[in-house]
């Protein structure tokens, strides 16, 4: 029998919480439906009010959504030292924008492609839901699943 005592209980996060957070981190993992079948790729963004903005190229993420523009875009982070973890899940609509003015220089620098070249496209997702949860471990290797609690399945 597994010991519950060891699983951390998530706390609901507010929508203020959850944007502060994603303004602190800048990269996530945007999820597209792609030849309809689901399909994951890392991004860099930038919060822009209540919106978030990324670049891309012309290939899969650019077709996906000019065919269902509908996505979700995951951010998170964990940190063992400080026994702290959370996730940030934003849903809604991407369409193609145009950064102007101060903000395009500021967008540009943020979101510079990490090949380099080819991502002239600058989306933004526009939120129909933003959702996050926060968890606190009671000790910072709590995470660990030592073998002998392993799922032993494969074996039986």
């Amino acid at each position: 029998m597994t010991d519950k005592t060891n699983i951390p209980v998530p706390e609901i996060l507010d929508e203020e919480e959850c944007w502060m957070l994603l303004s602190q981190t800048g990269v996530g993992r945007l999820a597209v439906i792609a030849d309809g079948h689901p399909d994951v790729f890392p991004v860099n963004y930038k919060v822009e009010g209540r919106s978030l903005v990324f670049r891309t190229g012309g290939g899969t993420k650019q077709q996906a959504i000019q065919s269902d523009a509908t996505v979700a875009l995951e951010a998170d982070a964990v940190s063992s030292q400080f026994g702290l973890a959370w996730s940030v899940v934003v849903k809604g609509k991407a369409a193609e924008t145009t950064p102007t003015g101060a903000d395009l220089d500021d967008i540009r620098r943020a979101l510079f492609p990490w090949q380099g070249v080819g991502q002239e496209h600058f989306l933004r997702i526009t939120p129909e839901s933003v959702t996050g949860r926060r968890f606190t471990m009671s000790a910072p290797l709590l995470w660990q699943t030592p073998l002998d609690d392993a799922t032993r399945a494969g074996f039986e």
